[in-house]
């Protein structure tokens, strides 16, 4: 009984054994650019950002505005143009206001707290939404859904500056990257077992499993909260703040500047496309007549392609992430136009149990690769100082335009679920194109 026998071994394990083992790290004491006080507690800060960032990360897939909150807006008749909404305000909404709260937020000399007020905060947003969906229908729901999401990016925005800060405070050099690629793991397969348990409910006759998410993903950004907020984090330097909004806004003129900048701010725009179509997979599955539980096949197919996908596409990136934005580009493309194709010539076919489920996959593979690409892109494109000004740029102009395409769902009452994937589909197509003439990084 060897698994039996780890586990009985691993009770035994102190702080720092589990610590060097998760990190793999020899000397536990082995600090790099930490302070010498926060050094001594590097093992139970470490694990307790591993412990908070599972259950963040967990709950951010329970909530997937690409997957969960598009089921619970069909299921409730909202309209599809308040869909094409939800990846915008939530990706935007934690991305333009970094600009402007990182120096308030870096004035403090304890910022633990902020991310757990900000986690605090999710959770009770996530509450507020169930209860508009219980009490709720069309339009009206749309609208107060759409209204609790653009506060929980808000708090988004805070723990996302707050969580850079806590971790470069109490975590060494070189162990930071392994908090989350542990935390992300977990959650993938986390996410990847709750779907496959929401699919034996569905099985039992239980068909409210869309509630069941929302609920364990509040109470998940609750356990995050309790965990973070048992960190210990040693007081920082509060010197130097600087108005992060107002220095993106002097850096703006790298867009005309640097043509290779401007070139990867086109191709990432296009790109977006990976994120703002799946919702729309979402209602054109939901469209159909499946007899399984839809939110919980694409839930763990979602955790699966994640699982499976990232590690490769990483590996490719380093060798070349030009070629992974092209590659990915043209999954995005060509699943997409293939979904438009049987919708248009064979509508039937879509009732094929394995048809959406597979190209949901595909996409969501494709949409890691658009990720990762474009991560290592940037960072592989700059160094020092002008990294940072690139992202910042970056942030600003992709939040503004995602925000604009969000305005595509408004053609819904024109196109049909299919031709909107379609219309993404060739932005697509424009990305992969654009990504070809990019110059290495």
């Amino acid at each position: 009984m060897p698994f039996f026998i780890k586990i009985k071994s691993m009770q035994k394990l102190s702080k720092e054994d589990i610590y060097q083992r998760l990190s793999n790290t020899e000397d536990a004491r082995a600090c790099k650019a930490i302070d010498e006080a926060a050094c001594k507690v590097v093992p139970g800060n470490f694990l307790t950002l591993l412990v908070s960032q599972l259950f963040s990360k967990f709950a951010d897939a329970l909530l997937n505005p690409k997957v969960t909150l598009p089921w619970l807006l069909q299921s409730i008749n909202v309209p599809s143009s308040f869909i094409a909404w939800l990846v915008p305000i939530r990706e935007s909404g934690s991305m333009l206001p970094q600009l402007a709260i990182a120096s308030a937020i870096r004035r403090l000399p304890v910022r633990k707290w902020v991310w757990v007020i900000g986690a605090i905060v999710q959770a009770l947003c996530i509450v507020g939404m169930l209860i508009c969906a219980l009490t709720l229908q069309g339009a009206t729901a749309g609208f107060a859904i759409i209204a609790i999401l653009i506060i929980f990016s808000l708090a988004r925005g805070f723990n996302s500056i707050a969580a850079k800060d806590v971790l470069g405070k109490v975590i060494p050099k070189k162990q930071r990257g392994s908090i989350s690629g542990l935390a992300a793991s977990f959650a993938g397969f986390a996410t990847l077992t709750f779907g496959l348990g929401l699919w034996y409910l569905q099985s039992l006759g239980y068909e409210n499993g869309v509630y069941v998410a929302l609920m364990l993903a509040a109470l998940m950004w609750l356990f995050a909260a309790l965990s973070y907020s048992r960190i210990q984090e040693y007081k920082g330097a509060t010197e130097g703040a600087e108005n992060g909004f107002l220095h993106a806004l002097s850096k703006l003129k790298l867009l005309y500047q640097d043509k290779q900048f401007a070139h990867f701010i086109i191709t990432r725009a296009l790109l977006l496309c990976s994120a703002l179509s799946a919702p729309f997979y979402i209602v054109l599955a939901s469209e159909q007549a499946f007899d399984f539980s839809l939110l919980a096949t694409f839930m763990a197919l979602s955790g699966l392609a994640s699982l499976v996908s990232a590690p490769i596409w990483g590996r490719l990136s380093d060798l070349s992430s030009r070629k992974v934005l092209v590659f990915a580009a043209m999954l995005v493309t060509l699943n997409g136009f293939a979904v438009y194709l049987v919708a248009y010539l064979s509508p039937q076919t879509l009732n094929e149990f394995w048809l959406l489920p597979l190209c949901y996959f595909l996409l969501t593979v494709a949409h890691q690769g658009v990720r990762l690409g474009r991560k290592t892109y940037l960072v592989d494109m700059a160094e020092g100082n002008k990294r940072t000004d690139y992202v910042s740029v970056s942030n600003t102009v992709i939040g503004v335009i995602l925000l604009l395409l969000g305005s595509v769902g408004l053609l819904n009452t024109y196109l049909t679920t299919a031709e909107l994937i379609f219309f993404y589909s060739i932005l697509g197509l424009l990305g992969a194109i654009s990504a070809w003439f990019l110059p290495d990084a």
